[in-house]
């Protein structure tokens, strides 16, 4: 298994383009974080907002406030 140790920008634009296809397929903002857990990811709440992050808590990238609601 290859650990991931940067998050680079193409890792980034590849997460966020996953989460809005999985965000236009769910029904309510429940059902997509439990879809983006199935993908090794979930909605993480920090200081500075929320965040998608790996399910062992490592940052990816914010969330743009459009998919929340």
């Amino acid at each position: 298994m290859q650990k991931i140790e940067a998050i680079t920008p193409a890792i980034t634009s590849t997460v966020l383009e996953l989460i809005r296809q999985e965000r236009a397929k769910s029904v309510s903002v429940r059902e997509w974080k439990f879809r983006l857990m199935g993908y090794g990811y979930r909605v993480m709440n920090t200081d500075h907002g929320e965040v998608i992050a790996t399910l062992r808590q490592q940052e990816i990238c914010a969330i743009p406030a459009e998919l929340l609601h």
